[in-house]
C-alpha cells in the first residue's frame, strides 16, 4: 500500500513550487518506474482552494480529519502563512516532527516554520536570511543554522526558497528514499537542463 505523502495548500498557494514534486511522488520517476507513495490535498477545511494561477483544487482532507499513518507533509508557499488561518497548520507540523515524518517547506512556508521555532535547531533556507528574519519574527532563532543555498535538507526537514521548486523536489525525494540516488539526480538534470538523457543500455 503507497504512503500518503500531505500537501498543504492555503488560499492563493504557489501553484508551480508544488509541480516537480507531486508528479514524481504520485506517478513515479518514468514509464517502467512507479512511486511507493501517493498525494493527498490538505486545507484547514474541504471548501475548494484556488491557486496564485486560478487553479481550483478540491482538498482530499481537512485538518481535522488527517488519517494518523499519513508519511509526511509539504507545505506550499503562498500568500497566506502569515494569517490566523495558518496557525491552525501548526499542530499538524509539531506532529509530524515529533514522529519523525517528512516536513517540506518552501518560499513563505519555510518563514512559517521558522516563525513557530521548528528551524531553530536545524540546517535551513528560505528566501533570503534578512527575509526570514523581517517576517519570522521573535519565534525565529536560527540564523546560525541558516544556509544561503536554493534547497537544504536536514534529516526530515527540508526548506527551500520561492525561486527553487526543482532543488525542492530534489531534496524531498532524498528526504523519502523515494528512487535511488541515481534516478534522483538524473531527473534532476533533466528538468533542469532540459537536455533528455537516453536510457542506459544494460
Amino acid at each position: 500500500m503507497k504512503k500518503e505523502i500531505l500537501f498543504i495548500l492555503l488560499k492563493d498557494f504557489a501553484d508551480w513550487e508544488g509541480a516537480y514534486i507531486g508528479p514524481y511522488l504520485n506517478f513515479g520517476c518514468g514509464p517502467d518506474i512507479k512511486s511507493k507513495y501517493v498525494v493527498k490535498t490538505v486545507s484547514v477545511t474541504k471548501d475548494p482552494v484556488i491557486s496564485c494561477g486560478g487553479f481550483k483544487i478540491l482538498p482530499d482532507y481537512s485538518i481535522d480529519d488527517i488519517p494518523a499513518d499519513y508519511a509526511g507533509i509539504v507545505l506550499i508557499g503562498g500568500m497566506s502563512w502569515f494569517t490566523p488561518e495558518a496557525e491552525l497548520i501548526v499542530p499538524l507540523v509539531k506532529n509530524a516532527i515529533e514522529n519523525k515524518k517528512l516536513v517540506a517547506g518552501i518560499c513563505n512556508a519555510s518563514v512559517f516554520l521558522g516563525m513557530h521555532g521548528f528551524l531553530n535547531e536545524v540546517n535551513h533556507t528560505s528566501n533570503a536570511l534578512e527575509y526570514i528574519k523581517a517576517f519570522a519574527g521573535a519565534g525565529y532563532k536560527g540564523e546560525c543554522r541558516y544556509i544561503d543555498s536554493p534547497a537544504v535538507r536536514d534529516g526530515n526537514i527540508v526548506t527551500a526558497n520561492g525561486f527553487s521548486a526543482l532543488e525542492f523536489c530534489r531534496e524531498i525525494l532524498y528526504a523519502l528514499d523515494a528512487y535511488t540516488p541515481k534516478m534522483i539526480e538524473k531527473s534532476y538534470r533533466m528538468n533542469k537542463t532540459g537536455v533528455w538523457e537516453a536510457p542506459e543500455v544494460e
